[in-house]
């Protein structure tokens, strides 16, 4: 009778696999630094995960006419995040200061978007580490937004 709930469920399994391997660690240091941040370098934080989410926006966002639903638009954000972070690890840039921070925020805004796309419902500790991301995400978003006023 349930048979049709099968195949989503193995592809959130392998989202989430797929998360842990590539996005955990980079998300979980990006935010521990954002909290040892002082209040002068916290605005970093924000305008690199602001820019990366509005970055990584689905070009069918600009059109008026839309037919995205919020699952599919956090779905693709976190997509084109995730490919972010895989295009660093190619290029073999560890230990680049700079190159490390924008990974880490794009592993955080890709963890923020699934989170949102309810990828991580039967995992509690990705979702944890995903509604971190989402409220940093917020908290940036709101900044940029007062800063622009």
């Amino acid at each position: 009778m349930f048979g049709w709930f099968k195949p989503e469920r193995r592809e959130r399994r392998r989202k989430v696999r797929q998360d842990r391997q590539h996005l955990q660690e980079r998300a979980r240091r990006f935010l521990k630094r954002y909290l040892e941040a002082d209040d002068t370098r916290k605005p970093q934080f924000y305008r690199a995960v602001e820019e990366i989410s509005r970055n990584c926006q689905p070009a069918e966002l600009s059109s008026a006419a839309s037919s995205l639903d919020d699952s599919r638009i956090a779905e693709a954000v976190s997509q084109a995040a995730m490919q972010m972070v895989m295009d660093h690890n190619r290029r073999l840039d560890e230990g680049n200061q700079i190159s490390d921070f924008v990974t880490d925020a794009c592993a955080t805004v890709a963890v923020a978007y699934h989170r949102a796309a309810a990828v991580y419902v039967e995992d509690e500790e990705m979702q944890e580490l995903g509604t971190a991301a989402v409220h940093l995400l917020t908290m940036a978003t709101s900044y940029m937004i007062a800063q622009k006023e």
